[in-house]
C-alpha cells in the first residue's frame, strides 16, 4: 500500500516509574531526514529512536518529540555542600559577635544560600530505560504509518483517476489520428482538382504525399508507450515498497511521450487532447510529491 509522506503518530505510556510520550510528525522531503526533540538528559536515546523509526519510514522530513517524566522517589538526588554551609554559619556567627547582633540562623535560611544545596538526576541505566521507551516509540510509529497509509490510499485513488483520464484521451488520439491522414488526402485531392481542372491527376503522387504525411504525424509508437507507462503506474501503486522516486521518473516519461505527440499533432482536436493529457500529468506530478 502506498503511503503519504505527511503524517502524525502519538503514543503514551506509564512504565515502571516513568511517564513516556512520543509524537512523530513528518512533511515532504526527498530523503529520510530526522530531527529529535528530547531533554538533554536523555539525548543518548536519539540514535536508538532514529534507528527504530527508519524501519518504517524511508522518506520524509521527520520530527520526533520524546518526553520522559520520572515519577520515582529516587530519581533526584539532593546533596549538601557541608564545607560551604559551615563557612556560612561561621561567617554569620562572626558578624553577630562582632556587631552584637542576634544570631537567628536556621537550617532553612542556610539552605537558601547559593550552592549550599545541589540537585542532580540519579544515574540512568541507558539500556534499561530504552527497554521502556522502545515499545512506546513503536506504538507511535504504528499510528504514524497507519495515518500515512490512509492518506496514501486517497492519493492513489486520485492518481489512478487521472491516469484513466489520460487513457481516455489516448484512445481518442488513436482513433482520430488515421482520420487526419484521410482528411489530408481528401483535401490534397480537392486542391489538385481545383488547380489542374480537367487535367489527369497523378493518384500515385497523392498516395505518396499522403504516406509522407501519415509518417510525419504517426503517433502509434508514442501511444503504445503511454499505455505501457500507465500500466507500470498501476503496478507501482499496488507495491508495498517506497515508490515515490520511481513514480517521479515514470511521470517524466509519460510527459515526454505527450510532448512528442503534441509536436507531431497537425490536428486541432488532437492538440487539445494533448493539452488535457499534460494537465493531468502535471496534477499527477503534484500528487506524487506527497508519496513516500
Amino acid at each position: 500500500m502506498i503511503r503519504s509522506m505527511t503524517g502524525f503518530g502519538r503514543a503514551q505510556a506509564s512504565v515502571e516509574g516513568y511517564n513516556i510520550t512520543v509524537e512523530i510528525r513528518s512533511v515532504n522531503h526527498r530523503y529520510f531526514e530526522f530531527y529529535a526533540k528530547m531533554p538533554r538528559t536523555y539525548s543518548f536515546l536519539e540514535e536508538k529512536v532514529k534507528s527504530t523509526l527508519s524501519t518504517g519510514i524511508s522518506r520524509g522530513k521527520v520530527e520526533c518529540s520524546l518526553q520522559i517524566e520520572s515519577t520515582a522517589d529516587d530519581s533526584v538526588i539532593v546533596t549538601v555542600n557541608e564545607p560551604l554551609a559551615r563557612g556560612y554559619v561561621d561567617a554569620i556567627g562572626n558578624i553577630a559577635d562582632t556587631f552584637s547582633l542576634s544570631n537567628d540562623l536556621t537550617a532553612l535560611s542556610i539552605a537558601r544560600f547559593s550552592d549550599v544545596l545541589s540537585i542532580t538526576k540519579a544515574p540512568v541505566d541507558e539500556d534499561a530505560l530504552w527497554t521502556k521507551v522502545e515499545p512506546v516509540v513503536k506504538d507511535a510509529l504504528d499510528a504514524f504509518v497507519s495515518m500515512r497509509e490512509t492518506e496514501g490510499k486517497k492519493l492513489g485513488i486520485d492518481v489512478l483517476s487521472r491516469a484513466e483520464t489520460i487513457l481516455e484521451n489516448v484512445s481518442y488520439i488513436e482513433e482520430r489520428s488515421p482520420e487526419t491522414v484521410k482528411q489530408y488526402s481528401e483535401k490534397l485531392l480537392e486542391r489538385m482538382k481545383n488547380v489542374l481542372g480537367d487535367t489527369q491527376i497523378d493518384e500515385s503522387r497523392i498516395l505518396t504525399e499522403a504516406a509522407i504525411y501519415a509518417d510525419k504525424v504517426a503517433v502509434a509508437e508514442e501511444t503504445v508507450r503511454l499505455r505501457s507507462h500507465i500500466d507500470q503506474l498501476r503496478t507501482m501503486l499496488e507495491s508495498k515498497e517506497a515508490i515515490g522516486r520511481k513514480l517521479d521518473f515514470l511521470v517524466q516519461e509519460i510527459n515526454r511521450e505527450a510532448n512528442t505527440i503534441g509536436s507531431k499533432a497537425q490536428d486541432v482536436d488532437i492538440a487539445r487532447r494533448v493539452i488535457d493529457i499534460k494537465a493531468e500529468v502535471e496534477k499527477i506530478r503534484e500528487q506524487i510529491q506527497n508519496i513516500e
